[in-house]
């Protein structure tokens, strides 16, 4: 059972939320003194919620010791920014959303999370929360997860959003495989029962970096037999879009 917070920790909280935001407005390099001045906290409070924010990866020193900085744990307190599209790349989308029926999707993987970056505005894609929350449910979350060396780091949960969403390990690490083999990603019903989604990668032509994800959303019944002509048109697209991504 968690213990019931003390009268003392709320305000605790939102000392260490104040630090983070000084952190932020002062940038790169404030000292400890600078941040009790500009808060008016006792000296000894500020130090020890920095080293408590610092333990936690939420700040780092920098390498002189006289200054802090934002850490790798304070990135995830913000939605990742989307890269701008270009516009020859918002016409290769659009290209192929003349030529097919589906709901065609690009997003990045850039910011390690699916961003989507131009999203069909006639067939509306999930939640942006939801793609990041359960990478594993998507066709381009799988696309991201099978470069992973490790799948669980970027999965927080597995749930069953539907009766036919992966929600094992060994499900999803099965799904993961026919990424590997296959080349392009599918899902059937996971996210919601009654629609599906096919999506191939975007890889940077120098080092073969995967960078982005072209998909394809449509009802289950054509998700699951998608034929091969299909799918040369996404490779084709993505082929195209590759430069300009990268």
């Amino acid at each position: 059972m968690t213990a019931p917070l003390s009268g003392r920790q709320p305000k605790a909280v939102r000392s260490a939320l104040a630090v983070l935001e000084e952190v932020v407005a002062a940038g790169p390099g404030v000292t400890a003194k600078e941040i009790s001045a500009a808060l008016r906290l006792p000296p000894a409070t500020t130090y020890r919620l920095l080293n408590l924010l610092v333990a936690d990866e939420y700040l780092v020193r920098l390498p002189d010791l006289k200054g802090f900085a934002l850490g790798r744990r304070a990135a995830r307190l913000a939605l990742p920014a989307a890269p701008a599209v270009p516009t020859a790349a918002r016409a290769v989308v659009e290209h192929l959303r003349a030529q097919v029926r589906w709901g065609v999707h690009l997003a990045s993987f850039t910011t390690g999370q699916v961003v989507m970056i131009d999203p069909d505005p006639d067939h509306p894609p999930t939640a942006a929360p939801v793609l990041a929350r359960f990478p594993q449910a998507s066709a381009l979350g799988r696309l991201l997860l099978a470069e992973q060396p490790d799948w669980r780091a970027l999965v927080r949960e597995l749930r069953a959003l539907t009766p036919h969403t992966v929600s094992t390990r060994a499900e999803v690490e099965a799904a993961l495989r026919e990424v590997e083999s296959a080349g392009w990603a599918r899902q059937l019903g996971e996210l919601h029962a009654d629609r599906g989604c096919l999506a191939v990668p975007i890889r940077a032509p120098g080092d073969g970096r995967l960078v982005a994800g072209l998909a394809l959303a449509g009802p289950v019944a054509r998700v699951a037999e998608p034929n091969g002509a299909l799918l040369d048109l996404m490779r084709e697209h993505a082929e195209r879009l590759a430069p300009l991504l990268a």
